[in-house]
């Protein structure tokens, strides 16, 4: 049976932006680097890596129009919870409720880096850039 013709991935494109956020204690606030990212790879996901005191920095993913939303009101569910500040800021919620991490960013910066993934990859055509040849490979299509 002849395989369908798969039109060719475009070129991989790559965002990354060191970004300054705060880690809320119950104590203080804690300003952590952190270096935002995006691959045009996992088109519907951006990274944050913490680069906290441990040798490895610690990455989240989430959905970047998930930011957007959150940059409007409260949005996320599980263990990824965003959420605006009268300041002019973002509230990150991540982890379990009952033990999450608290980070808190300027909603500017982190809302310019998201609309600039948009230009790499404009929303809807995101399946695009994904190459389902593994997946179907390991299907055996």
């Amino acid at each position: 049976m002849p395989q369908p013709s798969v039109a060719p991935l475009p070129a991989p494109r790559a965002l990354t932006r060191p970004m300054a956020m705060d880690l809320f204690t119950s104590d203080a606030a804690v300003r952590i680097d952190t270096t935002v990212g995006y691959d045009s790879r996992d088109p519907h996901a951006l990274s944050i890596a913490f680069h906290l005191l441990g040798a490895e920095p610690v990455v989240w993913y989430m959905d970047r129009e998930m930011i957007l939303a959150g940059s409007l009101g409260p949005t996320g569910d599980g263990d990824v919870r965003i959420r605006p500040t009268p300041d002019g800021g973002l509230l990150l919620q991540l982890g379990p409720e009952e033990q999450c991490a608290v980070v808190g960013c300027a909603q500017e910066a982190l809302g310019r880096f998201v609309r600039d993934t948009f230009v790499l990859v404009p929303q809807g055509t995101e399946e695009r850039h994904i190459d389902w040849r593994p997946l179907l490979a390991s299907l055996g299509r």
